[in-house]
């Protein structure tokens, strides 16, 4: 190795030290759409990171260049240190990615269902300590079609643990949750987070990403309109002069219906 080269090394290192996901001018172009336009963005390590943006937006794409499902047309992507263009399966053994929606083998149970997930990674896992952590202990022999939609998606967050990843892809993980299912998912995430890995969420729930995210990228139209903490996004805006429509209070109507029916989840 050149003394360039190994000086361009030291400098890669030092540029990427402490960040669990780097991206560097990512361009994706389907034909003549440009999906992705030249963004360029950082995730810490421990951190829960949103990527916003409305539908078309260019953020499926990145996250599944991310987790090297899609080539990246230009842009350097490293995943945990890993380089997503040169070794896009060696990312899938570092990564967890829970999905909106999930097809499991209906004739399985939970327990059986982890051992499987597991046994594809080539290791072993405590199935029962992993649905313990996800509040589905007591659905250990139950199948995937007799849980209800919250366990469900915890399920999925389960499976998406079962190789001990270092970064976590949660894929709207509320959607068609009730109050209590909702809270209780995050809180799972802040749990998680609390024991070293990084999370990206993708949500159409500003009161989530809010709630959850350390920062925010909002994109449209393929690239990164704001990338900051979400106080300080709010904050910027009011200092614009925005003033709401709506009088904001200490409290919302999911709070009063919490409430009144207890933050207990209702599983049957």
């Amino acid at each position: 190795m050149s003394a360039i080269t190994q000086t361009e090394e030291a400098n890669l290192q030092l540029d990427t030290q402490g960040f669990a996901i780097v991206v560097d001018g990512l361009r994706k172009r389907y034909g003549s759409l440009v999906a992705v336009d030249g963004i360029s963005f950082r995730v810490k390590e421990r951190e829960i990171f949103g990527l916003l943006g409305p539908n078309g937006a260019g953020k499926t794409t990145t996250v599944e260049i991310l987790e090297g499902l899609r080539q990246t047309d230009e842009g350097r992507v490293l995943v945990a240190g890993i380089d997503v263009r040169k070794v896009p399966d060696k990312v899938k053994g570092v990564i967890g990615v829970q999905l909106q929606s999930s097809a499991f083998f209906d004739g399985l149970s939970l327990l059986e269902l982890l051992d499987l997930f597991a046994a594809l990674y080539g290791r072993s896992v405590d199935a029962m300590a992993l649905l313990e952590k996800v509040d589905l202990k007591e659905k250990a022999r139950s199948n995937v079609n007799k849980l209800s939609g919250g366990q469900k998606q915890r399920f999925s967050i389960a499976t998406a643990l079962v190789n001990e990843p270092k970064i976590l892809f949660l894929d709207e993980p509320t959607t068609g949750l009730d109050p209590q299912a909702r809270r209780n998912l995050w809180e799972l995430a802040q749990a998680i987070r609390t024991e070293g890995r990084t999370i990206v969420l993708t949500t159409h729930y500003m009161d989530e990403a809010e709630t959850l995210c350390d920062r925010v990228a909002i994109m449209d139209h393929g690239k990164i309109l704001a990338m900051e903490p979400p106080d300080l996004l709010i904050q910027r805006l009011l200092d614009k002069g925005f003033h709401s429509q709506r009088v904001e209070r200490s409290a919302n109507l999911e709070d009063v219906f919490l409430d009144m029916t207890g933050h207990g989840l209702r599983e049957g």
